[in-house]
């Protein structure tokens, strides 16, 4: 397989950086394209939670994301933890009998596969773990030590930083407008709005909710799900929780020294109903205020509807589609957990053309007509 000279990685998100990150690295030359800001999109607006606790649908998926915690800690004693990289587990409780039993089946499950799994008392935790939440003694509590919470942003930043000081490009504030091919089908070059034409030997899709768009310009189907969410960020004079939770019709976590992080699938089913994006935020902060009665005091910063970038099969697309010979895909929901496991797996397979078996659930060729 000839190596590639000039890869031109579209979308970068935490995707997009961790493939054009390990490609830069194993001396590729990278071009990063990215519509707005890098790691602004989605993985800026992202619940941004490590994790494999609730991916237990398919066992392959589920390795792939413990893969996918291991390579964060990988990533971070290569590149500094520092500002993005926080450890310290996430706990999950609820206040409904029947979810409270699917809870317990799926710690039981995810112990029986060697996953950590650490079980509490409401009491216990209020008096070893989390002194500032409200929450009933005797509810259980599953903590999964392993699981940890990601500044998406500041990763973004440190890996096309260091990409860019080895001689990586980057071409941010425009969008890919056209994808050449040439008489073979392979990738030739990328327009750019800007006017500007690149010639380049490989394209990885990793625009996210653009990724159906991007796909097409090489005339490939990638269909994908219509799933938005949104995302609050108050701040405080000082974060009174410690990791990321999952709490009774909320998720709470940190966001640095004065700023937390919420989300509510329940609020998210509201989107669609015409609810402003200020009401819903207001319906989350309610809502964590009952959990964190210290947030009383704390403002709402900023709420942002995001679109998550999901294949609609619910699973990751990546790696090469043989119908079109220099274009990759990398899709995924939780980009955050798989980021930098999707990044080196893809960059080997385009540098040496070996495919890993961990992703061969996740091809791209599973949507071909």
């Amino acid at each position: 397989m000839k190596r590639p000279e000039r890869v031109a990685v579209i979308g970068v998100g935490i995707l997009g950086a961790s493939v054009g990150w390990n490609l830069s690295r194993r001396g590729a030359q990278v071009v990063f394209i990215d519509a707005g800001r890098p790691g602004e999109g989605v993985t800026n607006w992202s619940f941004s939670w490590v994790n494999a606790s609730n991916k237990t649908l398919r066992k392959s998926y589920f390795d792939l994301n413990v893969a996918g915690m291991a390579a964060h800690r990988e990533l971070a004693g290569a590149i500094g933890p520092d500002s993005w990289w926080y450890p310290s587990g996430h706990l999950r409780w609820t206040d409904d009998p029947a979810a409270q039993a699917k809870l317990l089946e799926t710690a039981e499950l995810l112990d029986g596969w060697g996953y950590r799994v650490e079980a509490y008392s409401g009491a216990e935790v209020r008096r070893h773990l989390e002194p500032a939440l409200a929450m009933p003694g005797e509810v259980p509590v599953v903590l999964y030590p392993d699981e940890a919470w990601v500044h998406g942003r500041h990763l973004v930043d440190r890996l096309v930083g260091q990409a860019v000081a080895s001689d990586a490009e980057l071409r941010s504030g425009t969008a890919v407008r056209d994808i050449g091919t040439g008489a073979d089908g392979s990738i030739r070059t990328v327009a750019l709005a800007d006017g500007s034409r690149l010639d380049v030997d490989v394209v990885v899709n990793a625009a996210g909710p653009n990724a159906s768009h991007v796909a097409g310009l090489v005339a490939r189907q990638l269909p994908m799900r219509r799933e938005p969410g949104v995302i609050t960020r108050i701040g405080c004079a000082q974060v009174p929780v410690h990791r990321v939770m999952h709490a009774p019709h909320i998720e709470i976590r940190p966001d640095g020294d004065a700023s937390m992080v919420l989300h509510s699938r329940e609020i998210d089913a509201l989107i669609d109903t015409g609810e402003e994006p200020a009401q819903l935020a207001r319906l989350l902060h309610e809502s964590a205020r009952h959990v964190v009665p210290e947030l009383g005091n704390s403002r709402i910063a900023q709420t942002r509807v995001a679109f998550r970038p999901i294949p609609a099969d619910g699973f990751p697309s990546v790696g090469a589609v043989p119908s079109v010979p220099g274009y990759y895909e990398a899709v995924s929901h939780s980009g955050i957990t798989l980021g930098p496991v999707i990044g080196r797996m893809l960059a080997s397979e385009i540098l040496s053309g070996r495919r890993d078996e961990m992703l061969a659930d996740f091809r791209p060729e599973r949507f071909l007509p």
